[in-house]
This record gives structure tokens, sequence and C-alpha cells, in this order.
């Protein structure tokens, strides 16, 4: 184990290396170990080895050098060198192959298919024909083999690590794209929030405003009472504000609840105070919304009736919330002078209305009523989420 932490500081450290550097060691080690015959015995007929063995091991090892760049090139020149070795006598008696074996790991590893086929067939080949001794033909292909199979081992390794990373990368960017078009998504949630609190309590704010002078004079305990919705619708936004900015911290302490269909009684008296009559009615057993749909429905109901306050001159506005057993049916009406084609390009409004009942599986829809006398918005909001078991 102390070996194998040893070396893996030493790999990491030779990684860091120019590749020639790395190419120029190996050829250099594998010269000194067959070169080693020549320095570690003597000629066993008599006076010095020949000096074509140097020469031949010399020519066996340097094209290592440049393995990595023209990997054939250097396996088809250690070949050549092999196969001269025993042209000679007084070379030491020893196999040349080290220089071959590596250079034919890295075209396994590195070359195409045609190319490695060739050349490990001429290898094997070259082996059986020219080397005299069975036994040593038969190690040689055996070696020979083991090393073209590392390489092959090596490139599918390496195509594999390649391919999780490609993954990791393609995943990586998956999930930002997701987390962008969930700010985004964020982000116009809250802007749209943000509107339907703004709108409604700055119109409920200007007509009581609007009335109040009048009403100083005339009627007292009125005047104090549009001072009175005045502040409330207020604190009321203020509140509603602070809620929904909480989302925006990074450190968030615990969040309020959002409005629900509970709080619309409060919203229609919001209405009332600034002098238009809301009939509030249920109609049905009331059944549980998914969190999303309950605060859609607020916000919904929010929204049509800051318009009537808004744009419709209206005296009498009505809410009816229609349970069905797969919906929940919401109609806002008023008596005023109505609007234009449902759903104008020109408008925020009505717009908002359409996406959040389509945000929630829902729909919408909104135009004149009858004979021109007032307006209604009726919205489907679905009590189960889509694409979800219920």
């Amino acid at each position: 184990m102390s070996d194998v932490r040893f070396l893996v500081p030493l790999r990491r450290w030779a990684n860091t290396l120019p590749p020639i550097w790395v190419d120029a060691a190996l050829a250099a080690l594998i010269w000194v170990a067959q070169l080693w015959p020549y320095v570690s015995r003597d000629n066993p007929a008599g006076g010095p080895w020949h000096w074509w063995g140097y020469v031949v091991v010399t020519l066996a090892s340097l094209p290592l050098i440049w393995r990595r760049r023209a990997p054939a090139v250097a396996l088809v020149a250690a070949l050549l060198a092999i196969a001269c070795y025993d042209l000679v006598d007084g070379v030491a008696a020893q196999p040349v192959w080290y220089g071959a074996l590596v250079a034919l790991y890295t075209v396994a590893a590195t070359c195409t298919r045609r190319v490695r086929i060739t050349l490990f067939a001429l290898s094997c080949g070259g082996g059986l024909l020219l080397v005299g001794s069975s036994d040593t033909a038969i190690r040689g292909v055996v070696l020979f083999v083991t090393a073209y199979a590392i390489g092959r081992a090596a490139a599918a390794s390496r195509a594999h690590a390649a391919a999780l990373e490609e993954r990791a990368a393609q995943l990586t960017r998956e999930r930002q794209v997701a987390a962008e078009r969930a700010a985004e998504r964020e982000r116009a949630r809250i802007a749209r929030d943000m509107h339907d609190i703004l709108a409604h309590a700055v119109s409920l704010m200007v007509v009581q405003a609007e009335a109040g002078p009048v009403a100083v004079a005339a009627d007292p305990a009125r005047a104090v009472a549009a001072f009175d919705a005045i502040s409330a619708a207020g604190r009321d936004a203020m509140g509603q504000l602070r809620r929904l900015l909480q989302v925006l911290k990074e450190e968030e302490g615990p969040r309020e609840p959002q409005p629900t269909i509970d709080g619309l009684p409060a919203l229609a008296e919001q209405v009332r105070a600034a002098g238009i009559e809301v009939v509030h009615t249920a109609d049905g057993e009331p059944r549980p919304l998914p969190p999303d749909a309950e605060v859609a429905a607020y916000r919904i109901v929010q929204e049509a009736l800051t318009n009537i306050v808004k744009h419709a001159g209206a005296t009498r506005a009505g809410l009816t919330l229609t349970w069905r057993d797969d919906a929940l049916m919401i109609d806002v009406t008023d008596d005023g002078r109505g609007r234009g084609p449902a759903f104008p390009s020109g408008g925020n409004g009505l717009i908002g209305i359409r996406e959040r009942a389509a945000a929630c599986g829902g729909g919408a829809e909104a135009g004149p009523l009858p004979g021109g006398a007032g307006f209604r918005v009726r919205v489907r909001l679905p009590l189960s989420v889509p694409g979800r078991a219920a």
C-alpha cells in the first residue's frame, strides 16, 4: 500500500511534464534495459560484443520518442530494427521486443482500425517467421497480443471517460437551463403578484381618496370610513408585498402563508368599502385545491375585482364559486359598461388571469354579458394537478 501511495503523486507529477519528455525517458529506460546484457556479462565466444548489437538496441528504442506523434512509424522502425538483430554473430542472446511492445500498445490505443489491425498482423507474423526458436516465437506472439489488448482496453477506457465527461457536462448544462427557466418563471410569478397587489390596493385607495373630500362636508362618517379603507388597503398591500419579497432574500425566515380562497370574503369587503356592492356566493361542497390553484384563485378574483373598480364604472359586482366534481368554477360579474373583446393584446389584467389559470391546468374566458349590460370573467381551475394522480 505504501508503494501505491508513492506512485500516485509520482504519476501526477509525470502527467504535468511535456509528453515528449516522458517518451524520451521511456525510450532511455528501454535502451538501458536492452543494453544491460552487454555490460553485465561477457561474450561466451570470447572477445568483446559485436558493435551491431549496440546499434540495433539503440535503433529499436529511439523511435519511442515520437510514439505519440507518429505511432505507426515508430512501430515499423522498431520492428525493422528487431528483424536485423540476428544478422550477425557476437550479439547478446536476448529478446529486443520492449520498444516494439510499447509502440504496438500506442498504435492499438490511438490509430484507426485499419492501421492497427495491419500493424498487429505484421508484428505477430514477423515474429513467427523471423524468430528461429518456436518457444521464443510463441512468447513473442503472446506478448504482442497482450500489448495490443492493453492498448485497446486503454482506448476503450478513455472513450468511456470522455463519454461520461460529456454526459456530465450535458447534465450540467441541462440543470443550468432548468434553473434559469425556473428563475424566469419565479420572476414572472413575482411580477404578476406585485402587479395584482399594487393595482388592487392603489385602485381602492384612489377611489376612496377621490370620494373623501366630497364626503368630508356632506357625510363626515363616510369620510372617516373612506380614510379607514385607504389605510386598511395600504396595510394589506404592504403585508402581501412583504410576504412576496421574502422569496428574494438569501437567508429566508419563516414564510407567512400565501393568500387562498379563504381570504376572498375579506377581499370582497375591501371592494365594498370602495362603494361597489359585492355579492359573494358559493354553490356545491368545497373540495381541496392544489396549493398553486389556491393562490391563483385568490389572485384571479383580486385582478377581476380590481378591473371592475378601475374600468367598469359599476355599482354592483357578483362573485360566485361553483364547486364541481373535478373543478372549481369562478364567475366574477359586474353591471358596468363592460369591456371590449376578451383578452385584448393591449392590457395585462385579463391576460394575467388567463396565464394564472393556464399555469394550473385550467382556462379562462371573458366577455360582455348578454345584452351588453355588464361584463363577466369565468375561470375553471381543476381540483387535481394535471399529469398527476389525484
